[in-house]
């Protein structure tokens, strides 16, 4: 991998060649770390009291098959690789991961989430700062098209995780207005779609200055060929974690529909369920039948 820095990165593949080196197991090691233990439910995990109280009271009952078996080898401080669909929970499996390991006492970022759009950054910080609500937990967004500057004060004020896009987060860091020195966990969700856009020379730079022992976890839909190199050369023998399609259910989400059946009441019913509904999120469908 040695060579010249692509263009506009500060990409050093000396350098980074020599973090993989420290990362990766000699050759002939299996790369993948087998882990089979499946969780029925949140208590079980081990999880910290304030943590199951932040999970309870953002409405789930029981874990995912996802959650099942990614929350505990995250919370153990195993890289994990997880391929799941949006919406099978993995966006609450990394961090309820994060949670249970942060240092409440040290307000210092300590887990750094990257995202490709900005959208999903601020879902994931929202998700974070409700799971972690009892924990006292710190979570700062850093995303584009907000002002540079409130960032920069927000991050020099203290904040326990980092949940950004690659481009402002790797400008907080070359600024050093972010700094690496206690970032424990580095998160990739997303990672197929944040390669798509043409983001491997940022999460390169990025990953470049975090801490030698960081903890990888790498969320993803599919495994392209880059986004496999990428779990290649930032893990360290991670748990693979694949469920299978028959496998994702709605367990634990409260799911109900209105047969409306004039037009006109459709809008009158829709503001009656916003007013009553109390839940994070709520899914609306319409089905037209056609002769």
């Amino acid at each position: 991998m040695a060579g010249l820095a692509p263009e506009g990165s500060m990409f050093d593949g000396r350098q980074y060649d020599q973090k993989m080196d420290e990362l990766l197991q000699s050759d002939g090691q299996e790369f993948f770390t087998s882990y089979d233990e499946v969780y029925d439910t949140f208590d079980a995990m081990g999880l910290l009291e304030n943590l199951l109280k932040g999970i309870y009271a953002y409405g789930f009952e029981k874990p995912s098959a996802i959650q099942q078996r990614g929350i505990v080898p995250f919370c153990k401080g195993l890289d994990v690789i997880q391929q799941a669909q949006s919406g099978t929970g993995k966006t609450a499996t990394f961090c309820s991961g994060i949670l249970q390991q942060l240092d409440y006492d040290v307000v210092q970022c300590q887990a750094l989430v990257l995202a490709p759009t900005r959208d999903l950054a601020q879902q994931i910080e929202k998700v974070m700062r409700a799971l972690g609500d009892y924990l006292g937990v710190k979570v700062h967004a850093c995303v584009g098209g907000t002002i540079a500057r409130e960032d920069q004060r927000i991050l020099q004020s203290g904040v326990h995780v980092v949940v950004g896009t690659p481009g402002r987060v790797f400008d907080m860091l070359r600024r050093q207005s972010l700094r690496p020195d206690y970032i424990k966990m580095f998160v990739l969700d997303e990672a197929d779609e944040m390669l798509s856009r043409g983001f491997k020379d940022q999460i390169y730079d990025i990953f470049q200055l975090l801490p030698t022992r960081v903890q990888v976890g790498v969320f993803s839909a599919t495994m392209p060929p880059e986004a496999l190199e990428i779990t290649r050369k930032f893990m360290n023998r991670p748990v693979r974690i694949l469920v299978k399609r028959d496998e994702l259910t709605l367990e634990g989400i409260k799911q109900f529909y209105v047969n409306v059946e004039k037009e006109e009441w459709k809008l009158e019913t829709l503001c009656d369920l916003y007013e009553t509904c109390n839940h994070p999120e709520c899914h609306f469908r319409e089905y037209k039948a056609k002769g």
